[in-house]
């Protein structure tokens, strides 16, 4: 095995899956969010849903597109740099990542086109009707994509034949242990990412005082959706991770920092984890928090990290932080949430120009969260590949350092182009803003609210 060749896959996979989740995460949110749109647009005859839907299917559109080509050497580089891997756990991985194709794939495509380009070909139900399962088409990718992965997690339902994994039970591979809070908590998260960044567009609208009325409904949704989203978030995280407590509690250990086997385990804020000597530098911790959280007992006991050989360990640091970072940035999507909404009910938010800005700065907020929480559960799994099965450096394929890094090197390169181009059209999509802008709403006295007297100005 080449030492360099393990190190450059790992990074190469690590780069481009991380690059490319940003995508699925903001297409399946946006989606459900065109559905809500759409549907109210159907119910009240409002033209302000339909010129909002009008205007972030183009944005779906552009992150889609951004999906695919960012997705589709996934499966190429399993096989190039993965070969072992894929020989041993092919015959349960391939099949799920396969439906993920034929079925959500192809939903997707298939009535991607009447959405997007049918709103006066098609009869107007049948367009909802398109819509609606363009979203159900990328819930269902998900679905299979959390399903093989989780399996990677918490395999169950396999047999081992002549040292390659088989299915013994469909069900129980699909639906592995892990699997369920995993999905939640991935759906979950799409929605909450998709509503900040739709709360960075209105709050820069209102900001800038252009678009008006669309600048503040907006605002207004995507503030309702994040506030009913955020506590609901970290609800299913805290299940996930007593799911992944039981399951996998060398993962969690390196999460808490947790070094020995104890009771009246504290919760730990703030560490430097040093793997070598096995402790923690600079500790800021709560007494006894750590067991209430994960056992719900004052004195439970905590697995520490000494309960298994040091290369049987994850990466400490990279998931202490991890962890510490996807954390920090839900705490602070929800104060964020709370605040605006609150503000905005009271007609304040639109002249604090301040918080405004702070708002639209956290557009990237829910995906930075996605993906410290992705690098958290992916680098805890290690060093296994198949949790317990097949580990890390003996999964690599039979390739030269030098040609790992020459791939990387132009994967590097592509991607920073595209990332650039999305970022153009994207900025370009909403400078441009919606193509209709409905009269403005009266107040009860037949005056026009105060920000949208002055919608025509530029801060």
């Amino acid at each position: 095995m080449d030492s360099v060749a393990l190190v450059l896959s790992r990074i190469q996979f690590g780069f481009t899956i991380g690059y490319h989740i940003v995508f699925p995460t903001l297409s399946m949110g946006l989606a459900m969010f065109l559905v809500f749109l759409e549907a109210m647009e159907l119910k009240t005859g409002d033209r302000r849903y339909r010129s909002a839907h009008n205007f972030w299917a183009r944005i779906f559109a552009l992150s889609f597109g951004m999906g695919v080509v960012s997705g589709v050497v996934l499966s190429y580089e399993v096989g190039t740099n993965w070969g072992r891997f894929a020989e041993f756990a092919g015959p349960v991985v391939g099949p799920l990542m396969s439906y993920e194709v034929l079925s959500a794939f192809f939903l997707e495509a298939g009535f991607l086109g009447i959405m997007l380009f049918g709103r006066h070909r098609v009869p107007r139900g049948v367009h909802f009707f398109a819509t609606c399962m363009v979203a159900l088409g990328t819930v269902m990718s998900a679905f299979w994509v959390i399903s093989a992965n989780s399996f990677m997690h918490t395999p169950a339902g396999y047999r081992i034949e002549d040292g390659i994994l088989h299915v013994a039970s469909w069900p129980q591979a699909i639906f592995n242990p892990s699997f369920p809070f995993r999905l939640a908590h991935m759906v979950t998260a799409s929605y909450l990412s998709t509503s900040f960044l739709v709360i960075a567009v209105g709050a820069w609208y209102v900001r800038h005082r252009r678009h008006g009325e669309f600048a503040l409904t907006t605002l207004r949704w995507g503030l309702g959706a994040a506030a009913l989203l955020a506590p609901l978030q970290i609800f299913i995280g805290d299940q996930h991770g007593l799911s992944t407590f039981h399951h996998q509690p060398m993962k969690v250990a390196a999460i808490e920092g947790h070094w020995q086997t104890s009771r009246d385990v504290p919760l730990i804020l703030f560490a430097w984890p040093d793997q070598e000597a096995e402790k923690n530098h600079l500790e800021v911790a709560i007494p006894n928090l750590g067991s209430v959280i994960l056992t719900h007992q004052w004195d439970g006991e905590v697995p520490g990290l000494t309960e298994v050989a040091p290369q049987d360990r994850p990466p400490v640091a990279i998931v202490f932080w991890g962890f510490r970072v996807m954390v920090g940035c839900g705490l602070l999507m929800l104060a964020l949430a709370w605040s605006g909404a609150f503000l905005l009910r009271r007609k304040l938010l639109p002249d604090m120009g301040w918080l405004l800005r702070i708002l639209t700065l956290a557009g990237p907020l829910g995906f930075i969260a996605v993906l410290a929480g992705w690098i958290t559960t992916e680098c805890g799994r290690q060093p296994w590949t198949v949790y317990g099965l097949l580990r890390t450096h003996d999964s690599v394929s039979a390739v030269s350092g030098g040609k790992v890094a020459a791939s990387l090197s132009g994967f590097a390169i592509g991607y920073a182009l595209l990332f650039f181009a999305f970022v153009l059209f994207f900025r370009h999509l909403v400078r441009k803003g919606p193509d209709e802008e409905p009269e403005p709403k009266r107040t009860k006295q037949g005056a026009r609210p105060a920000f949208l007297v002055t919608q025509d100005r530029k801060s």
